[in-house]
């Protein structure tokens, strides 16, 4: 295959491709021309790292997995341990966006929106301390 259907094949950009490749991620072989050419294995392995990607797995954790996934004697406790370590990460971003939103959630209802220059949200990201008086102010 080349890297026009393998990319169409594996849901991936062939730019996506190379980079892969760039990192040795994969190996395509090349043709007496200088052309990739995929193998079946190559498209596999494409598509496994498509999913570990669209899981947030970063592409040291991938290279990880695609080495668990080609160990025939691996421990599926290794396997384990890599995606509960990433799913705690998924964890603390969930709640650090959470942090996010309740902040920006009290700075916007602290706002008039009206046409006075005093706007809570500009203080706000302008002064820390008074982010902590907008909170205490508005939920009071």
């Amino acid at each position: 295959m080349n890297i026009k259907e393998v990319a169409a094949r594996a849901g991936l950009p062939a730019k996506t491709i190379r980079y892969y490749e760039e990192i040795g991620l994969i190996r395509p072989l090349r043709g007496a021309n200088g052309y990739r050419s995929f193998r079946d294995s190559d498209l596999h392995k494409l598509a496994f790292l498509g999913r570990a990607r669209s899981l947030g797995f970063s592409i040291e954790e991938c290279r990880a997995l695609l080495a668990l996934y080609e160990d025939q004697s691996r421990a599926s406790s290794d396997v384990k341990a890599l995606a509960g370590k990433h799913l705690d990460q998924i964890a603390a971003k969930i709640r650090e966006l959470q942090e996010m939103q309740a902040t920006l959630q009290q700075l916007v209802g602290a706002c008039a929106g009206d046409q006075r220059p005093d706007c809570p949200i500009l203080q706000g990201l302008a002064d820390p301390a008074g982010l902590t008086r907008i909170k205490t102010d508005c939920c009071a």
